[in-house]
């Protein structure tokens, strides 16, 4: 059974002959538990070319103290990881699947070995609150380090951790300008580990953000990078059900779809197609999984709009019981996908794109007078969409007109995005632009499909014997909407051509 924490801390070196503070000053402490003294004994494991420490993630088998097991810790932004636990088990040490499928997105098909093993005598004190709750633990390590591999090597230095177990904020700042004041230093790697293959570790590229005198093909390689990374980085956060991650990732796969598509004068698309088609099949594989999300609060919302005495019959949970089922069959889905051949040749294509990217000619010329075409394409392209709409019938033709209209919008909105770093405010206000009508038509569009699955639903009920009166109620409540998002969609639209500004 995996057990999911969030991990807040900060972690600094000691140098030499440096004492703890008094932490009793500290706001919010009226008392200080300790220390423990503790013996923690861990193994790490990565693959042979150390991916996992590369991303910021650790996988190590740890026994002593009161949280022995495996712990698998994934960023989750500044001073917080997500750590994901598992109990030890039996004697024998293979990483457990569970913890090795979560990570797969960056190991692949490459095996797990110990790399390092730590030895840490631990003095932890626990700061208490005025009540007795534990707000924080501050812990002084001195560790010994011993690399594993065809070569060994030692190390050996001492650090203190502060983490957050029920304060806020406030006080782990307040802890840092202590300790800072006492001499102690901000480490400047977040996991033991780093530390230990201090050497073994390949060097970061240097990459200088993109600028107004970047080349088109220096900033689309940036943008690409960047949401590859994002992709791959959310890929975890998918397999473990995370709020929000499979919005994040699609996202991230239409972008980086989006920029192959755009900006085929600087990617060359004869080697991108493939990479193209995979990346669509991605985002709906993805779609599929949140769409379901996406529906359900919207119906869930429409029904809490409704009066009570106009819910009739149990809606609700007919509702409710719907969308399990849909969305337990596309999460099914995603983790296939997710496992699957196809999608691990895609994170490979994306890694080969941006270690040898197919730059056509153009690509080695200024940004600003190449990349503003891309998003001029797509705004014409959703204007002719939009008055292609007005001009058919209310009705599934205008209906697919705009849906086809949002994307274009968001094409131009992506392609706008990406050209932010060599043209700036102009580019920024297009983005604006074109989020706000994207999202109008967003709308839209979900109240479209809503009245769908409304209308099928309350057949269904009425076929089972029950009241189907609200769903006429919701079906009516979208039909409404579509209307007020039409007229609100035109008006964006206009406005925006309006007051257009076109990069470059």
């Amino acid at each position: 059974m995996l057990v999911n924490l969030r991990e807040t801390e900060t972690k600094y070196d000691v140098p030499a002959g440096t004492a703890l503070p008094g932490l009793e000053q500290l706001p919010q402490v009226a008392a200080i538990r300790g220390p423990e003294e503790q013996r923690l004994e861990a193994e790490y494991y990565d693959t042979d070319d150390l991916r996992l420490i590369r991303a910021g993630i650790t996988l190590r088998r740890r026994s002593g103290g009161g949280d022995a097991g495996w712990h698998l810790k994934l960023p989750a932004g500044a001073d917080t990881r997500r750590e994901i636990r598992r109990p030890l088990g039996g004697a024998a040490r293979p990483v457990p699947g569970e913890l090795a499928g979560v990570v797969r997105a960056h190991t692949r098909d490459a095996p797990l070995r110990p790399v390092a093993r730590i030895t840490t005598t631990r003095r932890r004190r626990t700061l208490l609150g005025h009540a007795g709750e534990s707000l924080a633990e501050v812990a002084a390590d001195d560790v010994s380090a011993q690399t594993l591999g065809a070569t060994t090597a030692l190390s050996r230095w001492q650090e203190v951790e502060v983490e957050l177990t029920g304060g806020n904020r406030r006080l782990l700042e307040a802890a840092d300008k202590l300790l800072r004041r006492d001499g102690l230093r901000r480490a400047g790697r977040a996991a033991k580990l780093e530390r230990a293959l201090n050497g073994w570790l390949p060097r970061a590229p240097n990459r200088p953000a993109p600028t107004a005198s970047s080349s088109a093909g220096e900033v689309v390689l940036a943008y690409v990078r960047a949401h590859t990374e994002t992709l791959t980085a959310l890929d975890p956060m998918v397999r473990l059900d995370e709020h929000d991650a499979v919005h994040q990732m699609r996202a991230a796969a239409r972008r980086l779809r989006s920029t192959l598509r755009s900006f085929r004068d600087v990617l060359a698309p004869v080697d991108t197609r493939a990479l193209t088609a995979d990346l669509h099949w991605l985002g709906r594989v993805l779609g599929a999984a949140r769409d379901g999300e996406v529906l359900e609060g919207h119906l869930e919302a429409g029904l809490r709009r409704a009066p009570v005495e106009l819910r009739l019959g149990p809606v609700q949970a007919r509702i409710q019981g719907h969308f399990a089922s849909v969305r337990a069959a596309a999460r099914t889905e995603l983790l296939g996908a997710l496992d699957s051949e196809r999608y691990f040749s895609l994170l490979d294509d994306l890694d080969a794109l941006l270690d040898a990217p197919p730059f056509t000619a153009r690509a080695r010329q200024p940004a600003a007078g190449v990349l503003p075409a891309a998003a001029r394409h797509a705004r014409r392209q959703m204007d002719r969409r939009m008055r292609r709409a007005w001009r058919a019938a209310p009705g599934p033709a205008r209906n697919e007109a705009l849906h086809q209209a949002r994307k274009s919008a968001r094409r131009a909105r992506y392609a706008s995005e990406a050209m932010v770093p060599a043209i700036g405010g102009k580019a920024r206000r297009l983005v604006r632009q074109m989020k706000r009508i994207q999202s109008v038509l967003g709308e839209h569009q979900d109240s479209v499909i809503a009245r769908g699955v409304t209308r099928d639903m309350g057949v269904a009920a009425h076929l089972a014997g029950e009241n189907a009166f609200s769903y006429g109620l919701l079906y009516e409540q979208d039909a409404c909407d579509a209307e007020r998002l039409q007229a609100q969609a035109r008006r964006a639209a206009e406005k925006g051509s309006r007051r257009l500004d076109w990069p470059g």
